[in-house]
């Protein structure tokens, strides 16, 4: 035994100074080991729709469906498994019409009760009695503990467990029970949520969602491209915050800045009002839903939209004159404009602009901010650094997130692994540095964390200019187009000049042989290994699937996004990974909470069935599961060094 390694043993001593207590966590990580395995949950692209992000979240994908109906078949109606369900989902909003409406409160209480205790007795079976003990809810925690484990002394069982029943409802404590039942169920029916990426833009929400995660029981995030776009804003980068605020603009959400983040958008507004008073800002309407838009705010929107554009422009190329190494010359476009003529020059073509009117711009040196503009940016720049949510928010994202994750078997990312048309890794330089492949997320990741977390000074500035770079570079893992054509979107009434070219990955990902290169770059055994990918919408109307390369590859955008949802013909993909194997999950959009807890209704999801193992997977076969088997080694060690002597056992 090296001396480094004795040193170990003498460590976790500490913790275990007895043969008697390293033998019984033997036993006891042994035994959990042959526990199947916890269900995993998979969601991407959310872009801010908090209420069909929540929706899924309780019901699991499903999952809490298919618990009922294993445990109830056909016992009872089809109309009781729908209430059921959604009582588990909306418990104190659902008891609040029971309670109106229910003539017989008790009988209710007492069959609604029992069946929560079946179900959870269900769906706590996969794990051990102290994984569950923790999660029960302080206030009921012995009763539902004494509820759903079987008492072997108690000869009269359904005597014993209808006595605990009715003195819960006696006590009036019912409602609180079942309610506790229901968030425990929640809770348990999905082990581990992974996010691959795009928390925010577009919906209302994306404040909402981050405070759910924030309170999630397990959780990690795969950065998207427009995480890392909100992570350079927070961090100060002031590209980042002009792209923030005008895709908030575009979407008619500018509400999740001023009131889910409380940042003062005034400046801008009196600006936009100011300088463009008079212009109709055409090309700069707003995507709006109408079902929560105030169209009052209709035309001041649109000027803060043009704003806000122009702005970004300036600074995204003066960012690219700072940074040659980007190789983003060719979005240098302010300078090809021919203000006189109102035309534009990309490429040697010359086309129409649909807007001409630039009052900030100097054509002699057009990526110059004007002062009001500059007083703006600043003024928005410490807003941005001010949102003490804000802030909570992206430090959550940094510490649970991360550009990829390898987790059992699994490689997860947002995006795609630049790659060149032969299947090889690009090569990439940043800071002088050659990276492709795990390298280059790697070093990306690196310098992003450093762009937050460093102190002022030049570490800090390239990370927060490599933070807008992942946003928007063709070299970016998490976008991958050849550019991004904002300005041609806004201004060139040409379709074919908007076309962003995507990286050759999304063409060769039904490659099996650049599909298993991808994996072995990040260790992963190519047999029975998949890339669970986000980023791009899949078009199912027109046929695509989000099955690829014989379901080693499962791209899970699916447009849960309501403004991808004509594209895509469906309101997203989740995954679903237990113990029996993965099951991919599309949605219908969802209506309302309103609707699903007067109705009864839930997401109508259509399930297929993509992976099926052949023996069910347990606690061993996963990640955890090799570090239990390592703890179970080095245990089995330190009880050889208390028989023999080298280790002296301490308070027996």
């Amino acid at each position: 035994m090296d001396e480094q390694y004795f040193k170990y043993l003498k460590s976790i001593a500490r913790q275990y100074p007895t043969i008697a207590k390293a033998s019984t966590e033997i036993i006891n990580l042994a035994s959990i080991l042959n526990l199947p395995k916890g269900t995993e949950h998979f969601l991407t692209d959310i872009h801010g729709e908090y209420e069909q992000f929540l929706h899924i979240l309780k019901n699991g994908s499903g999952s809490v469906k298919r618990k009922i109906e294993e445990e109830f078949g056909n016992t009872i109606t089809l109309r009781d498994k729908r209430a059921l369900a959604t009582l588990i989902y909306y418990p104190e909003e659902k008891l609040e019409k029971v309670l109106k409406e229910e003539e017989n409160l008790d009988d209710w209480y007492k069959i609604t009760l029992h069946r929560l205790i079946q179900i959870c007795k269900r769906v706590t079976s996969k794990y051990t009695r102290s994984k569950v003990k923790k999660a029960l809810p302080a206030d009921f925690a012995y009763i539902i503990e004494e509820l759903i484990h079987e008492k072997e002394e108690v000869h009269d069982k359904e005597a014993y467990y209808n006595q605990i029943i009715l003195a819960i409802i006696r006590t009036g404590r019912a409602k609180e029970c079942i309610v506790a039942f229901c968030l425990l169920i929640q809770r348990l029916v999905v082990d581990h949520l992974h996010i691959v990426g795009d928390i925010f833009d577009r919906g209302p929400g994306a404040h909402i969602i981050m405070d759910t995660l924030m309170n999630y029981h397990s959780v990690d995030i795969q950065w998207g491209n427009h995480d890392i776009e909100w992570m350079g804003a927070a961090a100060g980068n002031t590209a980042c915050i002009a792209n923030v605020i005008r895709i908030s603009a575009r979407y008619g959400n500018l509400d999740t800045l001023e009131e889910g983040y409380g940042i003062n958008l005034i400046p801008l507004a009196t600006f936009a009002m100011e300088t463009y008073a008079d212009d109709p800002c055409g090309c700069f309407d707003i995507k709006y839903n109408k079902d929560i838009y105030n169209v009052h705010d209709l035309e001041l929107d649109k000027k803060m939209h043009k704003a806000i554009t122009v702005i970004q422009f300036k600074l995204e190329g003066q960012l690219i004159k700072r940074r040659p190494e980007f190789h983003m010359q060719s979005r240098l476009l302010l300078d090809k404009i021919d203000y006189e003529k109102g035309t534009i020059k990309i490429d040697g073509k010359e086309y129409k602009l649909k807007d001409v009117h630039f009052p900030t711009i100097d054509p002699a040196d057009p990526y110059r901010l004007t002062p009001d503009e500059e007083n703006v940016v600043e003024r928005l720049r410490v807003a941005f650094l001010g949102c003490e949510k804000l802030q909570k928010h992206v430090r959550f994202l940094f510490s649970k997130g991360s550009l990829y994750l390898v987790y059992n078997s699994n490689l997860l990312y947002h995006g795609c692994i630049p790659l060149n048309e032969d299947g090889s890794f690009r090569k990439v330089t940043l800071g002088g540095r050659e990276y492709s492949g795990k390298g280059l997320y790697d070093v990306l990741e690196s310098f992003a964390r450093k762009g937050y977390y460093r102190e002022a000074g030049a570490e800090k500035e390239y990370g927060m200019d490599i933070m807008w770079y992942i946003w928007s570079n063709e070299n970016s893992p998490v976008y991958g187009k050849e550019k991004m054509a904002t300005f041609e979107r806004y201004f060139i009434e040409d379709k074919a000049v908007q076309d962003e070219k995507k990286n050759d990955y999304y063409k060769l990902i039904e490659n099996e042989t650049v599909v298993n290169h991808i994996l072995r770059e990040f260790g992963l055994n190519t047999a029975d290994s998949h890339i669970i990918n986000g980023h791009m919408p899949v078009e199912l109307k027109k046929g695509e699937t989000p099955v690829r390369c014989n379901g080693k590859v499962l791209i899970i955008d699916g447009g849960l996004s309501k403004a991808y949802q004509k594209k895509t013909g469906i309101a997203g993909y989740t995954l679903i990974y237990n113990s029996y194997g993965l099951r991919l999950v599309s949605h219908e959009p969802f209506e309302s909470k309103e609707m699903a807890i007067e109705r009864e209704s839930d997401i109508h999801s259509d399930t297929v069935l993509v992976e099926q193992v052949s023996r069910r997977r347990s606690v061993a076969d996963t990640d955890i599961g090799k570090d239990i088997e390592e703890s179970i080694v080095d245990l089995t060690n330190l009880l050889s060094a208390y028989r023999d002597g080298t280790i002296r056992e301490k308070d027996i």
